[in-house]
């Protein structure tokens, strides 16, 4: 049965209004948005905060740094909206959300490697393989000098520097490195602030430390990077190795979770949608390395439908196996 045309005139008005919403007038929005979480996201998202408030002046952001699993302690429990993380969400964060009715959108922004350093006037090292850095680093079999990694090397302590335990970049390189269940070794310095360990490796010749890769771009001239053999030879980090998979095991998604009833309101979600229009253009100026576009295509496309839970974990909540491009759907 067809519809009298007048009714149908008279009902235009209503339909057209109800059409797709319009993007919000930035200029008089207003709001706050709490982010928090990794030190090595920190630079995106600080970034984006800043460009955001030329064009929303009325919306604050504040970007906290209590590193990756600090970030996610406030966000599965609802007190912020973003979370920062160098790593994946585990499925033990996972389940506090859960507790927490806590629902997010996961969301890869940049790729990032994560750099072993040395003091620059360090000329013995000219690079490790994933077995002499487990002996540095964990608690197993703790090498004391240079010298019992190589005999050619000097017999000299080695002095050990490390991100703190809340840090994403610690559970990212204890996990390829010393596997889930491994442990460092107890005399390290440890510190949250990465400036620190620059500051620690590049005071001290028989230092080594480990920091993401824009770290030592900004710093390069304070540290010297380390090329690591995982098994195909020693490789460099870089911009082409890192996005390549070459730079392995070292190499990384940045990723940011958004609290799925933040990203209802109009604040929270105007910032997102800022965040990945800008992203191509803001990752490289802070040192990290743009997704691929078609990794960025997903990642808008999530966004856009606000798919909920995460990739990086199977339905048995295993870690799911494989590049970001084969994770990433």
């Amino acid at each position: 049965m067809r519809m009298p045309l007048r009714p149908l005139l008279t009902l235009l008005p209503l339909l057209l209004a109800m059409g797709p919403a319009d993007p919000p007038d930035l200029a008089s929005l207003r709001g706050r948005v709490r982010a928090d979480g990794s030190s090595t996201v920190y630079p995106i998202t600080e970034a984006v905060a800043e460009e955001f408030a030329r064009v929303a002046r009325r919306v604050r952001v504040t970007v906290g740094v209590s590193g990756t699993g600090g970030g996610f302690k406030r966000f599965c429990t609802g007190l912020t909206d973003v979370s920062n993380a160098s790593r994946p969400i585990t499925a033990t964060e996972v389940k506090t959300c859960q507790d927490h009715g806590v629902e997010f959108i996961e969301l890869p922004v940049a790729y990032d490697g994560l750099c072993v350093v040395v003091n620059p006037a360090n000329d013995w090292v000219k690079q490790l393989t994933v077995d002499q850095i487990r002996r540095i680093y964990g608690s197993k079999e703790t090498v004391r000098t240079w010298r019992q990694l190589d005999p050619a090397w000097p017999d000299r302590p080695i002095r050990v520097y490390s991100p703190g335990t809340d840090s994403g970049t610690f559970d990212y390189f204890r996990e390829v490195v010393l596997g889930s269940k491994g442990t460092t070794r107890s005399d390290m310095s440890v510190s949250e602030d990465d400036n620190i360990l620059v500051t620690g490796v590049a005071g001290d010749r028989d230092a080594i430390g480990f920091f993401g890769f824009a770290y030592f771009v900004e710093n390069r001239d304070k540290v010297k990077a380390v090329p690591i053999d995982g098994g195909a030879g020693p490789v460099l980090p870089s911009d082409e190795t890192i996005i390549g998979g070459t730079y392995v095991p070292f190499s990384r998604p940045l990723l940011v979770y958004v609290n799925r009833r933040s990203a209802e309101r109009a604040d929270v979600g105007a910032f997102m949608d800022f965040y990945l229009k800008e992203c191509p253009v803001l990752v490289p100026d802070v040192d990290y390395t743009n997704l691929p576009d078609e990794i960025m295509e997903r990642v808008r496309a999530n966004w856009a439908s606000r798919r909920v839970g995460t990739q990086f974990l199977t339905p048995g909540g295993e870690k799911a196996s494989g590049t970001l491009l084969e994770v990433y759907r």
